[in-house]
């Protein structure tokens, strides 16, 4: 079974970048989809962004779509999330996601993802 440990969020200024990294330790990565979602408070957990293991399909959530962009380097066992153009909305706890998958499958509900991150925390100031 593979473990996900998310990295590499912070407070960032209102247009501002941050890049969230989720690396994979147990197992190869290899033949895993992955996903991104984000929980505000109060609010449910929804889905951000989605890789599949052959890199050839990404997906993304409507508000995040031109500002976001996911990536994976297999080699690495690791999966980004280069995120851009940050606004107040996107400030959440972002968890990443894996599953075994078809090669250019991506799946976007998280009842379709077994393996969890412990999540990361960003928070976009104005």
């Amino acid at each position: 079974q593979v473990q996900l440990v998310e990295s590499g969020g912070g407070l960032v200024q209102a247009g501002g970048s941050l890049r969230l990294s989720c690396a994979a330790s147990g197992r190869t990565f290899n033949m895993y989809t992955v996903g991104w979602f984000r929980q505000a408070p109060g609010t449910e957990r929804d889905f951000v962004a989605a890789i599949s293991w052959n890199l050839k399909s990404t997906r993304y959530a409507d508000s995040v779509k031109g500002r976001f962009t996911i990536s994976r380097d297999n080699a690495k066992n690791t999966v980004y999330l280069q995120m851009n153009s940050l606004n107040r909305e996107d400030t959440a706890v972002y968890y990443c996601a894996a599953d075994r998958a078809h090669p250019s499958y991506t799946a976007v509900l998280d009842h379709e993802y077994f393996t969890w991150g412990q999540g990361t925390q960003v928070t976009v100031s104005s």
